[in-house]
């Protein structure tokens, strides 16, 4: 793999928002996850469960329900009273209306999907009618008192305090009658809509069971409780002979450490989410066909996008956070030692800046360029470019003034290797090409969106000689552009699976694209073609360990001084690919260790292949080279994560 100094950063102080709701669409495969501070996340299960979208939040946005309608139209209501329908091609909000009921707590579709139920503070039922455009008010239920056909009254008693008050979190209506609730005393209980009577019930928990969601079977349901536990329900035989059925508990499941907000059930897992931040999905090992993707326990806590950008020329670290940016500069260290040893700072890391944003919107995408000079962020309604002066330990900041309107809500920023130019993906599919000048800037050229289509475009990458812009969208194609002639140079065929990183090799113009599914493609932008390495590794395939792995690639980048080399990292892995060596085989070790240093030089070459795998540092959010020997890794553990959070309500405690 070659000897590295590495800066192992640890003071990138984020902590992701806890999770709220989730709804999972049969139709396309597909689960929205909202948090609590507004931003909603989609993720592609058949894409390896990838974030593939995300909406970003807003301070007075906070979500109580998600649901989707058909057409794959996805709704979210709120506490500010509003239902928002969301453009999943745009990535921006379609629109916003008020319901007029004060805030919203529950949301619910028609199981034709042609309409929309909200409950409101006020007690009323709003019903709405989906059209093909909007939305439209249809009937109000106001809050019944005496013409309800039957009133199902739940136990008071509450953990041995019988007067104190039950809450209902969460209920289901089932096809053939059934009205499955769970509450507050830490009860799952089955009634007969029939009748309006009590037919089973089964006490779970010592504390609240607030979430619940059934499987499009209707014969397995999954429950979220206070605890942190997951439990799921069956609906089984009473005997091998016999077509009577019932409701049975099976093992419950402890994967969070904290409240379990929100459940979904998917035809193959249970998801699960909530203060712990960590989105869970537990497989049905029964209903999995293939052993691969679907197989795997899932703990997805941090963001499929980045938040890091690095100015290599003086070692600067830009952090994004919901309504801030820091900027820090890295430590340095004179003292020297052998491999693996931790080496004392000379001098630390400074916090340069913090930049607080403007107004309550989240922070879409950020980016510093590699001179340091210049930073760069967005929100949804506004677009903000600073120039940074240096003048020995001062730092000073200059706003650029009078950014033109069409800058903003974009989805990724990036500054050539230069720094003298700025490209801008805008959420309407169009690329935009910014000259930096002395404290202003010059607007050079739009690339608009390919055949009408308005497809937003979520990565880009661009050349070291800055002659070539390649861009993804949220569906799988890559565009190439030439930033010298300003136009369309080719579109890279497209592939099933959503890309996930990106970046262009220099001297060579190879472009490296990875995607969900974990496979890696080279293709020669001069000869718009697929590279011979990279259609011998097609041939071959790749080692059933690297395609097993199930966090997606993130990063892509190349060692200045030796071209055979592509370094790229997961979350949970920094990987160094040699194209100059064999490509391992199914039967070869792919996370091998190196040899020991006694055995000759034709053994240690009969083992070593193209994948150089390290697993030191985890989670890995960052990683990159600042020179051709320096390294720096910025990490993330979960346990500095679980500290900052609140103490969860109620906590288990072993042989109670």
């Amino acid at each position: 793999m070659g000897e590295f100094k590495v800066h192992r950063v640890r003071f990138f102080n984020y902590v992701p928002s806890g999770i709220r709701c989730v709804a999972y669409n049969n139709q396309s495969n597909r689960l929205a996850v909202s948090r609590t501070d507004g931003t909603v996340e989609i993720y592609n299960l058949s894409a390896n469960y990838f974030q593939e979208k995300f909406f970003p939040g807003h301070e007075s946005r906070g979500t109580e329900a998600l649901c989707w309608a058909k057409g794959q139209r996805l709704f979210s209501a709120g506490l500010n009273g509003e239902i928002i329908e969301y453009d999943l091609q745009a990535l921006n909000i379609k629109y916003a209306i008020d319901a007029f009921g004060g805030p919203i707590w529950s949301m619910a579709v028609s199981p034709c999907g042609s309409q929309l139920l909200v409950g409101c503070e006020d007690g009323s039922v709003k019903l709405l009618q989906i059209t093909p455009d909007k939305i439209q008010f249809e009937r109000n239920f106001d809050r019944q008192k005496r013409s309800a056909v039957h009133k199902m009254l739940v136990d008071r008693q509450y953990m041995g305090v019988s007067k104190r008050k039950c809450i209902i979190w969460g209920v289901a209506f089932l096809s053939d009658g059934t009205v499955i609730s769970v509450d507050s005393a830490g009860k799952v209980q089955f009634w007969d809509s029939a009748t309006g009577t009590l037919v089973k019930n089964h006490l779970i928990a010592n504390a609240d069971v607030q979430s619940i969601a059934v499987s499009d079977q209707e014969d397995s349901f999954v429950v979220g409780t206070a605890e942190g536990t997951v439990f799921h329900f069956q609906l089984v035989s009473v005997t091998s002979s016999s077509s009577e059925k019932q409701w049975v508990r099976t093992k419950p499941f402890q994967h969070h450490t904290h409240d379990v907000r929100a459940v979904a059930h998917s035809p193959t897992a249970l998801i699960s989410g909530g203060t712990d931040t960590h989105l869970v999905i537990r497989p049905l090992m029964e209903k999995v066909e293939v052993k691969n993707y679907d197989a795997a326990l899932r703990k997805i806590t941090f963001p499929h996008r980045r938040l890091i950008s690095c100015s290599k020329k003086r070692h600067l670290l830009l952090f994004q956070f919901a309504h801030h940016l820091e900027l820090w500069r890295l430590g340095s260290t004179v003292a020297t030692g052998k491999n693996g040893d931790t080496l004392p700072l000379s001098k630390d890391a400074d916090h340069l800046l913090h930049l607080k944003a403007k107004g309550p919107e989240n922070i879409i995408c950020s980016c510093i360029s590699p001179c340091g000079s210049w930073i760069a962020y967005s929100t949804t309604s506004r677009f903000f470019l600073y120039r940074l002066n240096y003048e020995r330990d001062n730092l000073s900041l200059q706003r650029v003034s009078k950014m033109p309107a069409f800058l903003r809500s974009a989805l990724q920023i990036l500054f050539s290797e230069d720094s003298t130019k700025l490209f801008v993906a805008s959420n309407q599919g169009s690329l935009h090409i910014i000259r930096l000048l002395e404290g202003s800037f010059k607007h050079l050229h739009t690339f608009q969106p390919q055949s009408g289509t308005v497809e937003s475009m979520c990565l880009l990458a661009v050349s070291p000689d800055g002659n070539w812009l390649a861009a993804s969208g949220t569906s799988a194609g890559v565009h190439v552009y030439n930033v010298k002639h300003l136009k369309l140079h080719c579109t890279v065929p497209a592939y099933n699976f959503p890309v996930t990183a990106l970046a262009i090799a220099p001297s060579t113009n190879n472009l490296v694209i990875a995607h969900s599914d974990q496979q890696v493609f080279e293709y020669s932008i001069p000869e718009k073609k697929y590279t011979e390495w990279s259609r011998t590794i097609q041939k071959q395939g790749f080692h059933y360990l690297w395609l097993q792995r199930d966090t997606p690639i993130t990063h892509i980048s190349f060692h200045p001084k030796r071209p055979m080399h592509i370094l790229l990292h997961d979350a949970y892995m920094f990987c160094i690919i040699d194209k100059s060596l064999p490509l391992p085989n199914d039967k070869t070790l792919l996370y091998n260790p190196l040899p020991p240093t006694n055995e000759s030089d034709v053994i240690r070459r009969r083992t070593a292949h193209a994948f150089k795998i390290s697993k030191i540092y985890k989670p890995l959010l960052f990683m990159d080279l600042l020179d051709e020997r320096t390294l720096v890794a910025v990490e993330r553990p979960l346990d500095d994560i679980i500290a900052q959070l609140p103490p969860p309500i109620k906590k288990k405690k072993f042989g109670t």
